[in-house]
């Protein structure tokens, strides 16, 4: 194992809050994790975690961003840092595998425990085929020749094993993905967030593919996941952590409608938590796309071939009133992001118009300055959005340079109280501030400059249920303070109708049901919108808070 494995007296051990534990008694689990304790550079990370696994058995564990969920992971798998020191025992079967030197658990690693994580692309070899990362699973375990093809069947995927990852499609990525964690059959399949980044479709998919595989194989799945929805109905038990304890395991139905602890109650009453958005009448048309089409070129089989286009969107028209609040979905490819860029005027466009207020926001084939100043946007990932050498006050004031006049001496700490920081976090760099106060500041920088529409492009998509739950409530109050009109984008539905009023809904780059949010979300009038309706995980009925 990568770390230093190390006993220390219990009594050492930090006094522990109140840790609810419902088990179902098992003389022989598959894993038993015993008083796992783990330290980085002297820091706890992990602390006295004890939980169990049957055989067959799928256990959720779930809690925020740093709650351990991914150590507990990497210790299981034997791969956590080199400079954490541990303690406690993980028995798989009849072995333990704090004992084991690093060549016996590599051994372990793919033929027993199979490990599929969060990010496909980086989880796969650009340069290789698919084909041949798969085969590797079976040449490092010196296992019989694979048949590639049929795992990949296996896995719902009918492509090419001599595809690139670059070829595919994120679902499809992480289908391979699984292909290779199940190749050798392992008895446990370790899934650390395997459906985060993906759209409701496809997150289905690979859900229903994992609970497919558990019962088909005769695996045990150990799902990470921050969403209490997506485990609702895939799980046997969950185990909730907080700040690298277990705080409370239970079956899932006992845990989701009789939590004990004070934690898994907030986490519940987060996950189904609505903001409150205040009613208004929507104004004069503010932006308005017209017959507006997208189209980039697709390589030429031979030089001499004729030039063909691929449309992403597709003579799309739609109109935002001022004070509106916008949502726009649908799956992955279906023509989102490349109709925002087009909104920003960073994309040039086939054929239509794009206006504000009768101004278009390209101007000889470049963004109009003019237009620029008047539309703003909040990105998925805030801290890859900032230049991490800046301070804040020169990160949220880029926007500035936009406008014809100096602004206010006290901009920066307006906007930074208007979000909920602090006029004294000015002076701090953004490594300094959590996932959720970096979106805030993120918030606070399209502000700045007051603009009339805000485009939010999978702004929380990112975030734990709790902090995601104290944006949209932000959003909410900055709605009703500045009169905020916004376009939301998002996979996540439950979000969308709750930060909405209007949605529209995106298929093969056209634009397929327009409709107000309770009428989308409660009598959609096309099959595709009842379609995404019906993938999206959510919370049974009646839980508390």
């Amino acid at each position: 194992m990568s770390a230093s494995w190390s006993r220390y007296p219990r009594e050492d051990r930090r006094a522990e809050p109140p840790v609810v534990r419902v088990t179902e008694s098992d003389p022989n689990p598959l894993l038993h994790v015993d008083s796992l304790t783990a330290t980085i550079h002297g820091k706890p990370v992990l602390q006295d975690v004890s939980f169990h696994m049957n055989h067959g058995e799928t256990l959720a564990l779930t809690g925020e961003s740093g709650s351990g969920k991914s150590l507990t992971a990497l210790a299981v798998m034997g791969l956590l840092p080199a400079s954490a020191v541990a303690s406690g025992t993980i028995r798989f079967g009849d072995t333990d595998l704090t004992r084991l030197a690093d060549r016996d658990l590599r051994r372990i690693r793919g033929r027993e425990i199979g490990m599929v994580f969060q990010e496909p692309m980086t989880a796969l070899n650009p340069l290789q085929t698919i084909g041949h990362q798969i085969a590797e699973v079976f040449r490092i375990h010196r296992a019989m020749p694979p048949d590639v093809t049929g795992l990949l069947r296996k896995v719902g995927l009918d492509v090419s094993p001599g595809r690139y990852p670059h070829e595919l499609s994120g679902g499809q990525r992480q289908r391979v993905v699984i292909a290779m964690a199940i190749a050798l059959k392992p008895r446990l399949l370790i899934a650390d967030e395997p459906t985060t980044a993906l759209d409701v479709t496809t997150q289905a998919q690979i859900l229903d593919l994992l609970k497919d595989l558990t019962r088909t194989e005769g695996m045990a799945l150990l799902l990470i996941t921050h969403d209490l929805a997506v485990v609702a109905d895939m799980a046997d038990r969950i185990a909730v952590m907080q700040k690298g304890r277990v705080v409370e395991t239970a079956p899932t139905a006992q845990l989701l409608h009789q939590p004990q602890h004070t934690y898994t109650r907030a986490l519940i009453a987060a996950s189904s938590h609505r903001a409150h958005l205040p009613v208004r009448q929507t104004g004069e048309p503010l932006l308005q796309a017209t017959d507006v089409s997208v189209t980039y070129p697709l390589p030429r089989p031979h030089p001499f071939a004729k030039q063909r286009r691929f449309t992403a969107v597709d003579n799309v028209s739609f109109t935002i009133r001022k004070g509106e609040r916008l949502g726009l979905v649908g799956e992955s490819g279906c023509g989102k992001s490349t109709l925002t860029r087009a909104l920003l005027g960073l994309e040039p466009l086939a054929t239509g118009r794009i206006e504000i207020d009768g101004q278009p926001v390209l101007a000889n084939g470049r963004p109009n300055r003019d237009t620029q100043r008047r539309i703003q946007v909040v990105f998925q990932d805030p801290y890859g959005s900032f230049n991490p050498r800046h301070r804040v006050a020169r990160l949220i004031s880029e926007p500035f340079h936009l406008l014809d006049r100096p602004p206010p001496k006290d901009a920066v700490a307006e906007a930074l109280t208007a979000v909920g920081l602090s006029p004294d976090d000015a002076t701090k760099h953004i490594h300094a501030f959590s996932g959720g106060q970096r979106q805030r500041l993120a918030i606070a920088r399209a502000l700045i400059i007051r603009p009339d529409l805000i485009v939010f492009d999978e702004a929380v998509s990112a975030l734990d249920v709790r902090v995601r739950a104290q944006v949209l409530d932000l959003l909410a109050r900055l709605s009703e303070s500045h009169g905020l009109t916004w376009l939301f984008i998002s996979h996540d539905l439950h979000v969308v109708r709750s930060v909405t009023d209007r949605v529209m809904v995106m298929r093969h780059g056209r634009i397929v049901e327009d409709a107000s949010t309770e009428q989308l979300f409660t009598a959609p009038q096309t099959e595709y919108a009842r379609s995404l309706l019906a993938a999206a995980p959510r919370l049974p009925a009646g839980l508390p808070g």
